[in-house]
């Protein structure tokens, strides 16, 4: 595995597996790896000859009082993960690559209606700072498939969309949430959490299953059930942000019977914001 740091670097590498007829694929992350991460690497390596993994804790990304200073660096740690994976490159590019301009002035993407409605109205401005990153390393890396995991529903969304309307030539795969053996979906932020809301952080899951399974059964029924998880929720320690059904392709909110549909939430216990989502 190639280590690079510089956009020369990243393109020199890529551009001789470009001329020798290799797909290229690509998982972008902020590190601090985990076994989600690592199944996204695997399946990036299914679908391509060469698989580029990209370390960067992304600055705009982060709203004021957010964990940027406290979010864990572990590129040691992740390096020798990815060692063991089919990684042909990992691209670790400092503020100045991705930002040469600062991150105050600099050109930013929007994505109108993804963007909006449930995380960002706890963290408004994070999906342009996601939009933003993931656009500058898709033109620095220029993949034929880039790797995401469906935990991050909404921000999947947002870059599916982005690289629709963009016109780019990228095709866009979601891997499902990897889960702890008791349902927790896997998160970098699980660590902040204490052995007593350890125990207690299923329940998120427990209640999205919950309520997937009465829109089965209750199809037209969803402020109430969306109401009865947030209480849930509530009583089970947590704080809850949201709890919402809405169309799985279009993140609209859901009619009565109609589908695809997904039940998204977000909820902080102690000082860790977990999110996840149930597919129904």
């Amino acid at each position: 595995m190639q280590t690079v740091n510089d956009a020369g670097g990243l393109r020199a590498v890529v551009g001789r597996w470009r001329r020798d007829g290799q797909r290229v694929a690509f998982v972008p992350t902020m590190g601090n790896l985990h076994q989600g991460h690592l199944e996204l690497v695997r399946r990036a390596a299914r679908l391509a000859e060469r698989v580029v993994v990209s370390i960067f804790v992304n600055p705009t990304q982060f709203g004021p009082g957010e964990d940027f200073d406290a979010y864990p660096r572990t590129l040691e740690d992740d390096r020798e993960l990815l060692q063991r994976e089919s990684t042909d490159l990992l691209f670790t590019p400092g503020v100045e690559t991705l930002y040469p301009g600062g991150t105050q002035q600099t050109t930013r993407i929007e994505v109108p209606g993804m963007s909006r409605g449930l995380c960002d109205a706890f963290r408004p401005g994070h999906f342009e700072g996601v939009a933003t990153v993931v656009a500058r390393l898709f033109n620095l890396v220029q993949p034929d498939v880039a790797v995401f995991g469906e935990k991050d529903y909404q921000q999947l969304a947002v870059i599916r969309r982005m690289v629709r309307d963009l016109c780019w030539p990228i095709d866009i795969e979601g891997v499902a949430t990897v889960r702890e053996a008791d349902g927790l979906a896997m998160s970098s932020r699980n660590r902040y959490l204490d052995e007593a809301q350890r125990r207690r952080a299923p329940r998120l899951y427990q209640t999205l299953c919950e309520v997937a399974e009465s829109l089965r059964s209750a199809p037209a029924a969803h402020e109430a059930l969306e109401a009865r998880a947030m209480e849930s929720l509530e009583q089970a320690g947590f704080v809850p942000e949201y709890v919402s059904i809405r169309h799985a392709d279009t993140l609209l909110p859901l009619a009565p019977g109609e589908r695809p549909a997904v039940v998204l939430a977000a909820a902080r216990l102690g000082s860790a914001r977990l999110i996840d989502n149930v597919r129904v």
